[in-house]
């Protein structure tokens, strides 16, 4: 204290308060596109650059650290270097789009070696080879500890045909692939099976029963099919998101940006029998897991009221979960019981 006053206090603002989405748009806020090629930028599953009258070029970027995004007490690298690519894919997906090219670029310590770095690869060309996309670049560095993954998937569509979240209307059916709720309890299994170990090192897990559940989380799978199905019958989704924080916060995010409300219902929610099991083996109610559990990389989108009879009628694999509804409705979901409850992002946070 000089001169009876208080030193200056610069504002320290915990970056925990604000959250991975707050925090992007604070930090992006200040920046305008420069480049009139540029139709779209923060804010989507990808980003969508303007090519031509008939290809727009579509990119979204990835980072797994470990100890955040994942743990190498049971996740074979092989799988890790699979999963990183298909969760980048994933988003271009989400876009209604088609991906192309990837990079990849690692941090790593000097407790990885080349035959470690060799796995990782592998399961990164498997991704390749299954969508058939190219690795095209990347970089290298090293870290202080542990091993950090970052990949760019490029893909590419008509302009036309590309899928925001911020279109979907009032009055369209809500709409989701596969089941939900599967990787989150996968990985309850396997944070399971870790305390057993660190307790136990003699202890051998035996996982062979709960083989979906443990794939859904190490080794999931990017929904191109339901892309390439839709696209067969001449569908186009008004707003699509991946489903990749939780369905709630996903949801939450394409009724947030098109200005809508939501209504959906519990009962319509597509859940894999192991999920109803394990759930109740862990005490957790399967809505919980559900709503809240995220990396399921099912892909959630809107049409309009004549696409959704033509999808219930005609095409299998997608469920119509509930509609949109005005904004002033808010967002609600009913139970099983029948009760109405506000539906809140409580999926997923990232930091």
């Amino acid at each position: 204290m000089q001169n009876g006053k208080m030193p200056y206090q610069p504002k320290q603002t915990p970056i925990s308060s604000l959250g991975e989405f707050k925090l992007i748009e604070h930090l992006t806020r200040p920046f305008s596109h420069q480049q009139v090629s540029t139709l779209k930028g923060v804010g989507d599953d990808a980003a969508v650059i303007h090519i031509n009258d008939h290809h727009a070029m579509v990119v979204s970027t990835d980072l797994l650290v470990e100890g955040i995004h994942f743990d190498l007490m049971y996740t074979p690298l092989k799988h890790l270097g699979y999963k990183a690519v298909v969760v980048n894919l994933s988003d271009i997906y989400a876009m209604n789009a088609t991906p192309r090219q990837i990079t990849v670029s690692i941090a790593i310590s000097s407790r990885f070696t080349v035959e470690a770095l060799d796995e990782l690869y592998e399961g990164i060309a498997a991704a390749c080879q299954r969508y058939k996309v190219d690795l095209v670049g990347g970089d290298t560095s090293s870290t202080l500890k542990g091993m950090v993954i970052s990949v760019t998937a490029i893909g590419d569509a008509h302009p036309a045909q590309i899928t925001y979240r911020n279109q979907a209307q009032i009055g369209d059916a809500i709409c989701l692939s596969g089941d939900l709720g599967s990787a989150y309890l996968g990985l309850q299994i396997l944070e399971r099976e870790k305390r057993i170990f660190l307790d136990n090192p003699a202890a051998q897990p035996d996982l062979e029963e709960q083989s979906y559940l443990i794939g859904r989380q190490l080794k999931p799978e990017a929904r191109h099919d339901i892309v390439a199905l839709l696209a067969k019958h001449r569908i186009k989704p008004t707003a699509m998101i991946d489903v990749s924080d939780g369905l709630s916060s996903d949801l939450l995010h394409i009724c947030t940006q098109s200005g809508i409300g939501c209504r959906i219902i519990e009962e319509y929610i597509p859940v894999h029998t192991d999920t109803l099991e394990v759930s109740a083996q862990f005490q957790l109610p399967p809505i919980t897991c559900m709503l809240n559990g995220g990396e399921d990389y099912e892909l959630l989108f809107t049409v309009s009221p004549q696409d959704a009879t033509y999808i219930e009628q005609n095409l299998y694999g997608i469920a119509i979960i509930g509609h949109t509804v005005p904004a002033d409705e808010g967002y609600t979901i009913i139970s099983r019981g029948g009760n109405e409850h506000r539906l809140s992002a409580q999926g997923w946070k990232h930091l």
